[in-house]
């Protein structure tokens, strides 16, 4: 797909949306959905035209899509979304045939192909099978497609659910290193508080002290969704940390959004850019135990970005393997990083608080280098 435009490598408002190069967009399955349960055509397609005006200027688009077990309720004649996973099960392996059909009609009408791409925690967490997901990704969109990303409901267990698609998008934004996620959903804004009891729309958030003082909400589990104001505003959250703004608003307003206007909330990207593995170390990988370390191992590590050293290590907890992912905690039991561990929790506590020089004298060559190098690991930003 080509554009005469001049394609931006930082979106630092909805209008620049329209110019970007890559773009995730996110929908609920409340805003996909009748009342009955099954899928409302009307929005669905509406908010196909919306992403295609944004494709036709050039614009590659990711859809991530909820939905397919509100679309499974209605064929398997349940009432409601089921509580157990079983039955979750079953209404995503009905439905999702039943949502695809829909948007690969609805894309067809514009000559579009699109490509389903149902992921797992799991998929996300190895990194073997995040490679080759991002690897599948980026070969599907420059083949032109527009991908339709889903949790794979079907065979997710509990123990390693997403638990809602918002936190799938964020982590679909990192891995595809997008330059904007948009969160569409029933609501055309981040407020204030209530708007039933004067709560405000919020325009724009700069960093976590503009969300002081705002009421979120619960998480909601409440007809066909399970999302919430305050899953969004935690995938926000974690696309601003990896220097990529997030959008908020209404389904109904996505192609307000989509084509450059001012509307909804605008989250402002605050931090850098981190690559693939990067992202993959700060929010998705399976954290096996966690190292303690001294204030001059934060100084080194945290501060000035240095490899962790064993002498700056005072404990060890868990139980893992060389390889692992652990976390790097301070004294004062904050973590401050996650990383690669190149030696075993059994190995470790003789190494503790030692000099790689004398280890390397007593223990031989192989214990002359970092317990995780720099480059394997990833800083946690300190909340105050």
């Amino acid at each position: 797909m080509s554009s005469a435009k001049l394609r931006v490598s930082g979106v630092r408002s909805a209008a620049d949306l329209p110019t970007a190069k890559r773009v995730v967009v996110k929908i609920g399955s409340s805003s996909l959905t009748t009342l009955a349960g099954g899928i409302s055509v009307q929005a669905l397609n509406s908010l196909v035209e919306a992403c295609q005006q944004l494709r036709r200027g050039g614009t590659e688009v990711v859809l991530v899509s909820s939905g397919a077990i509100a679309a499974g309720l209605s064929p398997l004649g349940l009432p409601v979304r089921p509580q157990d996973l079983a039955t979750q099960q079953a209404a995503a392996a009905v439905g999702q045939g039943l949502l695809l059909a829909h948007y690969t009609r609805a894309f067809a009408c514009y000559g579009a192909t699109v490509a389903q791409v149902l992921l797992t925690a799991e998929d996300l967490i190895r990194r073997s099978t995040y490679t080759n997901a991002l690897r599948a990704l980026e070969k599907l969109l420059a083949m032109g497609t527009v991908p339709i990303i889903n949790e794979n409901d079907a065979v997710a267990t509990t123990e390693i659910r997403f638990g809602d698609n918002d936190r799938l998008a964020a982590l679909t934004t990192n891995l595809l290193h997008a330059d904007a996620l948009v969160l569409l959903s029933d609501v055309d804004a981040l407020y204030d508080g209530p708007p039933s009891s004067g709560g405000q729309p919020v325009a724009r958030i700069r960093g976590a002290e503009d969300l002081r003082g705002v009421t979120l909400g619960p998480r909601g589990r409440a007809g066909v969704g399970t999302g919430g104001m305050a899953t969004k505003v935690e995938a926000a959250q974690i696309v601003t940390a990896n220097g990529t703004p997030a959008m908020l608003t209404s389904a109904s307003r996505a192609a307000e959004l989509l084509s450059g206007q001012e509307v909804g909330t605008f989250f402002e990207a605050r931090g850098r850019r981190r690559g693939a593995r990067s992202a993959w170390l700060a929010h998705l990988a399976h954290t096996k135990g966690a190292l303690i370390i001294d204030d001059g191992a934060v100084s080194a590590v945290v501060d000035r970005r240095g490899s962790l050293l064993p002498a700056g290590i005072t404990e060890v907890r868990g139980s893992f393997e060389a390889g692992d992912v652990v976390e790097v905690r301070s004294l004062g039991d904050q973590v401050r990083a996650r990383g690669v561990t190149a030696f075993s929790s059994t190995e470790l506590p003789q190494m503790l608080g030692r000099s790689t020089a004398e280890l390397g004298r007593d223990l031989g060559p192989d214990y002359e280098r970092p317990v995780i190098h720099t480059d394997d690991m990833v800083r946690v930003e300190v909340q105050s």
